[in-house]
Parts: C-alpha cells; sequence; structure tokens
C-alpha cells in the first residue's frame, strides 16, 4: 500500500471515531468528564380523593412529548389499584382503577425531566371550522376584531399575539370591548376567534418549575399551529414563546382529573431539583430516540463484563505510547507490552511500591538465572525453571511482607508472571552478548515507559473517556498506522548525534 493510500486509510478511520465520538457527546449527550452531573427536575402529582365504597376508577391526565423537556423517568405509587395508561396527541392519561375501594385515597405520579426536547409535537390539527357565534352582535364584533387585527399584522404568529394583546389590555379598545363583555374565559375566547379566522389553535396547561415548590397551580397557555409548527403564546400578554422552565403537563381541553366513585378530588403538583449523573441521563435520551447505544457502548454490558472492559481500553492507549516512546523518542524497552502489563500492575501496588517489587524481583530472578546458566540447560526448560523460581520469589515476597505487616507487599501476586520471567531471560541474553550496559538501558527503559503508562492509565479523564468513547480507540489507531511507516531520525538519536550537526555547521 503506497502512503497516501494508507493516510486515506488513517483518515477514513480517525473521521469515523471522531464522527461516533461527536454523535455520543453532542446528540446524546454522554458525559465528557468523569462523574459529570446534570440538573433534572423532578415533578409529582398527588392525587387525593374520599372514596364512596365501591368501585374508583381516576383519570389524570400526564405530560406526552413536552416541549423544550424530555421526560427520562416515570413512576406511579398505586397502592392497591390497577394502572393502565391510553391517550395519545398530548391527551396521554394515567388512569388508575380499583374494584372497591373505602376512605381517604392517595396516589401519586412522578417524572424526572430533563432540558432539551427530542420528542416530536403533537401532530398539527385540521384547519377549524368557523365556531357557531351565540348572536349576531357577538359575530359582527367577533369579525370586526378579526379585521383590525388582521390589517396590523403580518402573519399567524403575529395575528394571534396581538389578539392575545388587545384581549388583555386593561383599557380595551372599542374592538376588544364589545367580545370581553361575554363572560368567557380569555384563553377558550382566544381559540374561539382563531377559530374564526381558519386557525388552529389548543390550550396547554403547565407549571413554572421551581426548586422545593409545592401545591404548583397549572397555568394555562395557547398553542397556534402557524402550518409549520406549534407557535406559544402567554395568553395574559400575548407574548411569544415559552419561558424555558415553562412544563407543559397536557395538551387540549378536558379535565386535568377525572374520578369516578369518588369525592373532594384534587391534585397538587410538587417540584424538586436535584443532580443525576449525566451518563443515566444520556442512556434515557438514548432509549427516547430509539439510538443504538447498547450497540455503540459498553454501559449496557454486565457490571462485571465492564470492570473488564475497563480495563482492556486501555491498552491500546499504552500500545500507542509505546509506539511514540520507542519510535519517536528512541526508549529502548524488553519487549512492546511488558512496560504496559508492568504498568496495569502497578495500578494495584501503587508507583513506589510497584518499582521496588519489580526491580527487587528481577534482580533475584538476574541472580538466579545466572546461577542456570552454569547447569548448561536447554532454552524451554531453563525457561520454565526460571519461571518457577520467579513464582516462588513473588510467593516468598507476599509471605515476608505479610508477615511484617506490609500488605502492600502481598501485591505481588498481581505482576505477569510470564511477562516477569521473559524480562529476566531477555535481560540475561542481552547482559552476555551486548554487555550489561546495554541490559540496564533497556531495563530502565522499561520502566520509564511502565512509569509513564502508569501516570496516563491513573487519568481519570482518560479512563473515562476511553470507557465512555472506545470509538476514540479508532483514532490511537490511525495513529500507529501513520507512525508505523515512520523511518526518521528518534530525538534520541538527534541529541545523541548532535555534535556532527555542530561540526558540519563550523566546517560550512
Amino acid at each position: 500500500m503506497r502512503n497516501h493510500q494508507l493516510l486515506v486509510l488513517s483518515a477514513i478511520i480517525a473521521l469515523a471515531g471522531l464522527g461516533l465520538f461527536y454523535y455520543k457527546a453532542a446528540i446524546l449527550g454522554l458525559p465528557l468528564e468523569p462523574r459529570e452531573r446534570t440538573s433534572v427536575w423532578t415533578v409529582e402529582a398527588r392525587v387525593q380523593f374520599q372514596s364512596r365504597d365501591k368501585a374508583a376508577r381516576v383519570a389524570l391526565r400526564i405530560p406526552e412529548s413536552p416541549p423544550n423537556f424530555e421526560v427520562i423517568d416515570e413512576s406511579f405509587v398505586s397502592s392497591g389499584f390497577g394502572l393502565t395508561s391510553e391517550g395519545v396527541d398530548g391527551k396521554r392519561a394515567a388512569l388508575w382503577a380499583k374494584r372497591r375501594a373505602s376512605g381517604k385515597q392517595t396516589l401519586y405520579y412522578r417524572a424526572v425531566v430533563h432540558p432539551g426536547s427530542v420528542s416530536a409535537p403533537p401532530p398539527p390539527p385540521n384547519f377549524p371550522q368557523p365556531p357557531e357565534e351565540p348572536d349576531e352582535a357577538f359575530a359582527a364584533a367577533a369579525e370586526a376584531l378579526r379585521e383590525e387585527v388582521r390589517r396590523q399584522s403580518a402573519d399567524i404568529p403575529t395575528f394571534a399575539s396581538m389578539l392575545l394583546a388587545r384581549l388583555a389590555d386593561p383599557t380595551p379598545d372599542e374592538f376588544a370591548r364589545p367580545v370581553l363583555e361575554r363572560d368567557m374565559e380569555r384563553v377558550p375566547l382566544a381559540i374561539h376567534l382563531l377559530a374564526g379566522a381558519r386557525i388552529p389553535a389548543r390550550e396547554i396547561r403547565g407549571l413554572q418549575l421551581r426548586d422545593r415548590a409545592r401545591e404548583i397551580p397549572l397555568d394555562s397557555w395557547l398553542a397556534v399551529h402557524d402550518e409549520t409548527d406549534w407557535v406559544f403564546f402567554d395568553p395574559t400578554t400575548g407574548v411569544i414563546g415559552l419561558p424555558s422552565d415553562f412544563l407543559v403537563w397536557s395538551w387540549g381541553d378536558g379535565p386535568l382529573l377525572d374520578v369516578e366513585g369518588g369525592r373532594r378530588a384534587r391534585v397538587d403538583f410538587s417540584v424538586l431539583r436535584n443532580r443525576h449523573g449525566s451518563v443515566e441521563v444520556a442512556r434515557a435520551r438514548a432509549a427516547v430516540l430509539g439510538s443504538p447505544l447498547p450497540w455503540l457502548s459498553f454501559l449496557e454490558l454486565p457490571i462485571a463484563t465492564q470492570a473488564v472492559y475497563q480495563v482492556l481500553v486501555l491498552l491500546p492507549i499504552g500500545s500507542l505510547l509505546v509506539v511514540l516512546l520507542r519510535n519517536v523518542v528512541g526508549l529502548a524497552t524488553f519487549g512492546t507490552f511488558m512496560p504496559i502489563l508492568i504498568a496495569l500492575a502497578f495500578r494495584e501496588t501503587q508507583l513506589l511500591w510497584g518499582v521496588v517489587l519489580f526491580s527487587a524481583t528481577v534482580a533475584l530472578g538476574l541472580l538466579a538465572r545466572r546461577f542456570l546458566e552454569r547447569l548448561k540447560l536447554l532454552l524451554v526448560p531453563r525457561m520454565a525453571a526460571v519461571l518457577t523460581i520467579v513464582v516462588l520469589i513473588l510467593g516468598l515476597t507476599s509471605l515476608l511482607g505479610y508477615g511484617a505487616g506490609m500488605e502492600r507487599a502481598l501485591s505481588t501476586a498481581l505482576f505477569p508472571i510470564v511477562i516477569l520471567t521473559m524480562v529476566i531471560e531477555r535481560m540475561s541474553v542481552v547482559w552476555e552478548e551486548v554487555g550489561a550496559r546495554a541490559a540496564l538501558q533497556q531495563a530502565v527503559g522499561s520502566l520509564v515507559v511502565a512509569v509513564i503508562a502508569y501516570a496516563v492509565f491513573s487519568n481519570r479523564l482518560v479512563q473515562h473517556l476511553s470507557f465512555v468513547f472506545p470509538e476514540l480507540l479508532l483514532v490511537a489507531l490511525a495513529l500507529m498506522l501513520l507512525l508505523g511507516r515512520y523511518s526518521g531520525y528518534r530525538l534520541s538519536e538527534l541529541y545523541r548525534f548532535r555534535a556532527l550537526g555542530t561540526t558540519a555547521e563550523e566546517s560550512a
């Protein structure tokens, strides 16, 4: 494969990883920092009524696709009552039923909502038919008001806004006054007048989200469809747009609470703001969106499996680090993966104890290896003997440490035994063939890489990003492919031969 083909392949892999990362972070909202938490609102509706010692049926309107919010969790408390739900297009309701109920009854509905709407609003209604007017005088006044507002407006939103403003004016003009003389509430009156202009409108009811608020009343607002989308109006001012803390509870007319077989029914609303894990919020949003998050993340795996992958996803990062330190910096190590595995063991032993125990184990293993050399053994039996000696050294260290009350010494059992055996064998061979200096250089290089890898692995941000966004490993893979073709000078070589450059400059 040519260099430009490798470059294109690396770019495709990196862009795929970054694209998926952007989708999960920006669209689903997965947190970029560990233990990041998001403010959510818990809204509770409490229904109370006095039953009549017979069958009871309770219907409570509950939120469905509230604008600017998403419902990430719902719960119902209804002891002894059967529970179902029905209704669409903003008229969703919870239905409780009981064959025989006596005494005071209390039912709860609780919703956890988070800012950020991901659900589609109710579909646009049909154009309303012109309403039946109560009499000719009202019809004439209503038409005169509509003509006056139409003359001063440009489109449906401005028409509805100006109409509401005129109806809400404390000193109505000659066009609004005859209409307001009729005993009608403001929102139904506005819907009636808009229907006369063939503009679909619906009443919505909702509440202001305030922390630790109790017995919050529902406010009526007006939703007008402008042939494209729903536009919301404050009926008391005509101002367009919902406040950011206004939760739409129900759409359309009809009772909020309907109780059969009971009396003195009432519903109270309470609100509490609390903190919720951003990961849980993102998972709820993914469920609402129908996103394939379970296939794109380890978060849906069993807890035990997640713990395994929390470690495995660090290995590619450690591999990239080794590639950089070996191929770019020029550090010599024993093997490619030995420093990574040693760094993972350091996470359990802690760095200082890990370095001390690792150095002591390798030193004792080298002494034993020197003794085995005199026995002139074949390779495989010699390796098996070294491995056995390493196990004995680790076991003895644990026993002595435990007897001395040094529990850290017990963690030597977490060292990768086979890798330690290979390190001792290779270090011994290098010592014999190249010399003690080269062997020590590679040993120190391996230890330095392990310490750096330990620092990277211990970083909570690295742990979080690699586990929650494993697609970033594609970016690491792309970098490895690019570094795989690098054949230039290493930094250590530039430093080592810096005298040649100085001599060349002086000669020139």
